[in-house]
């Protein structure tokens, strides 16, 4: 028997710790049982990313309380009981999200475990972007009742835009526990061949290798308006919502420039209001 979502897990409290993030507006905005249901994958990337970012317990402990993920995972679609996974019941069943994405997702945060990853090339970063982002995408189109073909290129495109501005706003945060997202290809051509993140973040040439990943971003924020600009079946105004409020977070990151001493860009709350109001105009 599938318990009700609001008796599942602590919705109150897991809007509170949701309310200070960029999605918060974004979530609001749906009815309440799409919400809830967001509230829980958003809910379980935390428990997931905490495990991976919190730094407590050795690489084997930690690797171990994602691989307990996996099976309450498997025990939650086998139809016993989930453990930790349980509160992910009714939106699992309400809305048909897959294992595979939780399970990627999950693999996405063993990357991190596994060792800090330091330029990755290429190939590994769009790994990373799609385990810890844009399979999150995957999950969040079907609460908001995209077909499965459009989900998924919106997904795709979306996750890794999102994703990549994050990378590029924390640079000094993530430097500060060993790791650096930013691509080595990206890296060379910039003339940058320091190896350590502190030092690849203080080089003079930091800002020509972010911007260049800058533009990479926006390819993928035009190629998620151009999903959402076929108008597809669901509601779009959720993605819309949180393309614009991010893309104007790399906007105000670029024109700023990555040279240090850096400031961690947000969007106020006169901005955003015009943000919201111009993406419902869009519909």
């Amino acid at each position: 028997m599938t318990m009700a979502m609001d008796e599942s897990f602590d919705a109150g409290q897991l809007e509170a710790q949701v309310s200070g993030s960029s999605f918060y507006t974004a979530m609001k905005l749906m009815p309440k049982v799409e919400r809830l249901a967001m509230f829980a994958i958003y809910g379980f990337c935390r428990k997931v990313d905490d495990i991976a970012d919190d730094g407590v317990g050795t690489r084997p402990e930690r690797a171990r309380a994602l691989d307990q993920w996996r099976a309450d995972l498997d025990a939650l679609y086998a139809g016993r009981p989930a453990g930790q996974a349980a509160f992910l019941a009714d939106a699992v069943k309400r809305y048909g999200l897959e294992k595979q994405d939780f399970l990627t997702i999950i693999d996405g945060m063993a990357m991190d475990v596994a060792e800090d990853i330091v330029g990755p090339d290429l190939e590994t970063f769009d790994l990373y972007c799609d385990r810890v982002a844009s399979a999150v995408g995957r999950l969040s189109v079907k609460v908001f009742g995209m077909e499965r073909e459009p989900g998924i290129e919106l997904a795709w495109h979306l996750g890794r835009a999102l994703q990549i501005t994050n990378i590029l706003r924390d640079l000094d945060e993530d430097a500060a526990i060993g790791r650096l997202y930013l691509p080595r290809e990206v890296l060379e051509a910039a003339g940058i061949t320091v190896t350590t993140p502190l030092e690849v973040i203080n080089h003079p040439k930091i800002d020509a290798a972010c911007q260049k990943l800058a533009v990479m971003a926006r390819e993928r924020y035009a190629g998620a308006e151009a999903v959402l600009a076929r108008k597809p079946k669901g509601r779009l105004m959720t993605p819309r919502l949180m393309g614009a409020v991010y893309g104007a977070i790399l906007d105000k990151t670029a024109a700023a420039g990555w040279s240090p001493p850096r400031h961690r860009a947000s969007v106020g709350k006169a901005a955003l209001l015009w943000i919201v109001l111009r993406c419902g105009l869009a519909g």
